[in-house]
């Protein structure tokens, strides 16, 4: 089916030749009872009286203040006042119509059960948002495609979720977040990997969740500009997880979306990767293959946040390290740091580059 459909309006960037693909959209429950209908009554009490339990070390409410409430654009609200991208219809017109969006990603976020302190709980839930992104927002709008949520911190229902949802092209990925219990290229997550390599779906790796570790060396930090420059850091740390623990070895199939960690660190990862191997290379005899090798063969990025250098040449130098191949547009609707698609991929990136950023290597990555 040739999803492809090109839009005229006045938001659609002029490069955007090959489509415009965007990896990275946040849709909200309107009310916790959304998900009523896909939860049993057990589950349905222990949502209304208990709510989410994430695994960090607060009690209830953010950890950190946002700079714009529950982290969106001002305009974001809908007319009626309801939370952000919570309505539809209202998604469609203030997004995907007037930026001619031709398809979008759907990554819930919160509250989407993934991470938390109970697990079967997170079973439950993540089972019930995946039936919602169907019923509310798919059949609502044929440009948006769901993502497989899966309650990581156990993997074999998660592996059971991804067989269940594997063949529907609804669905486009799994998604898991960046932070979690163990490291995600640990032996104890492989039942996901190659749940998602059986069925044919790339894993989406969104920055955030909480893992119940502080998310630096040194304990909780004190700001929210911390814990956003540790999206990278996190995604750093799973990354070479991956790589050394054989993933990619065990799982040739498997291909990774990094979304919403920004991409300016990853050359310099594969170098120090690189560097040590040869000397280090006698504990990792399952690792036939250079981490830069391995890397550049599995894994994507997304743009939203791009890095922007001082010095034009410099991205440019990174993005040619990374593969113009393997750079996809996202804009983070609808959160206070979205990213016009008319502005996000700077103008001195050739043309034929920036269209494939937009949606041709989108709609390879994930078989569009």
């Amino acid at each position: 089916m040739n999803v492809i459909r090109p839009q005229a309006s006045p938001g659609r960037p002029l490069a955007a030749t090959q489509g415009l693909i965007d990896v990275d959209i946040h849709p909200r429950a309107r009310s916790p009872h959304d998900f009523d209908p896909w939860l049993s009554a057990a589950m349905r009490d222990r949502l209304a009286t208990y709510g989410m339990r994430a695994r960090h070390g607060f009690v209830k409410g953010p950890p950190y203040f946002k700079s714009q409430p529950l982290a969106s654009r001002i305009d974001a609200w809908t007319p009626e006042g309801g939370t952000p991208a919570s309505d539809p219809a209202f998604v469609s017109t203030q997004h995907l119509d007037f930026h001619g969006v031709d398809i979008g990603i759907l990554n819930p976020l919160q509250p989407s059960g993934q991470g938390d302190q109970n697990n079967p709980f997170s079973v439950a839930m993540a089972h019930a948002v995946n039936e919602w992104q169907l019923a509310t927002w798919v059949a609502n709008d044929d440009r948006l495609r769901a993502s497989v949520v899966v309650p990581y911190e156990d993997p074999e229902a998660s592996a059971k979720e991804i067989r269940l949802r594997g063949g529907d092209k609804r669905f486009c990925q799994v998604l898991l977040m960046s932070r979690t219990s163990h490291p995600l290229g640990n032996p104890k997550y492989w039942p996901i990997y190659e749940a998602a390599q059986e069925v044919g779906l790339p894993i989406g790796i969104h920055a955030f969740g909480y893992s119940g570790w502080a998310m630096t060396n040194g304990g909780w930090p004190s700001f929210y500009i911390e814990e956003v420059s540790e999206h990278a850091t996190s995604c750093q740390s799973l990354l070479v997880s991956m790589v050394l623990e054989g993933l990619f070895e065990r799982f040739p199939k498997l291909r990774i979306v990094l979304i919403e960690c920004g991409f300016g660190w990853l050359p310099s990862v594969a170098w120090r990767l690189d560097k040590q191997f040869p000397s280090l290379r006698h504990e990792l005899p399952h690792l036939k293959r250079l981490p830069s090798e391995q890397i550049r063969e599995h894994v994507w990025v997304s743009t939203q946040p791009v890095e922007e250098p001082p010095r034009p040449e410099q991205l440019l130098d990174c993005m040619g390290w990374i593969g113009w191949d393997r750079i996809l547009y996202a804009s983070d609707y609808p959160h206070w740091d979205f990213d016009d698609p008319r502005f996000a991929i700077p103008s001195f990136i050739p043309e034929a580059k920036r269209a494939a950023i937009y949606g041709g290597n989108a709609k390879k990555v994930y078989d569009f």
